[in-house]
């Protein structure tokens, strides 16, 4: 069974940039989400998945992630699939580890999110310079509802 071990951060400055090692553009939609869980389709470039995520326990979630043909994703996508979520992510190693720093575009631009995934929960985690606030487990900072929130100022204004 895949295990992802997550920590998310807010970044302090764009120091990351200078040490970016590769980017790729992503674009995902949620599939289906209920309870913690969820089904979500990716496109890295030009290669697609589908990943299925369990409910979060602390740090650790059960993550499954299957690559699946182009056009069965592009179908999934235009027809199941509420938001589309678009972003470049940029992988940036620190130390023996490799975190990757998300820059949304579209709905959610602006919003820069850095990741890094752990081997053990009690792995040491020392803190690139340009890592900010911790937002591990945040609400406000799961996707579906940073996409809910945007949304919601995008009709305030039209109204």
């Amino acid at each position: 069974m895949a295990k992802e071990i997550e920590r998310k951060f807010l970044v302090a400055d764009q120091g990351w940039q200078i040490e970016a090692v590769r980017s790729e553009r992503l674009r995902d939609g949620l599939i289906a989400a209920a309870d913690g869980r969820k089904a979500r389709v990716r496109f890295y470039d030009d290669r697609a998945t589908l990943c299925i995520k369990g409910r979060r326990d602390g740090l650790s979630r059960d993550e499954f992630e299957y690559p699946i043909p182009a056009q069965d994703a592009e179908e999934m996508l235009a027809s199941h699939c509420e938001n589309l979520v678009e972003k470049t992510r940029h992988y940036v190693p620190a130390g023996p580890l490799v975190w990757t720093v998300d820059v949304y575009e579209g709905l959610l631009a602006g919003i820069i999110i850095a990741e890094v995934e752990l081997p053990a929960i009690d792995t040491p985690l020392p803190l690139p310079a340009w890592v900010g606030r911790e937002v591990t487990g945040l609400q406000e900072y799961r996707k579906v509802n940073m996409v809910a929130e945007r949304k919601t100022m995008i009709a305030s204004t039209a109204a």
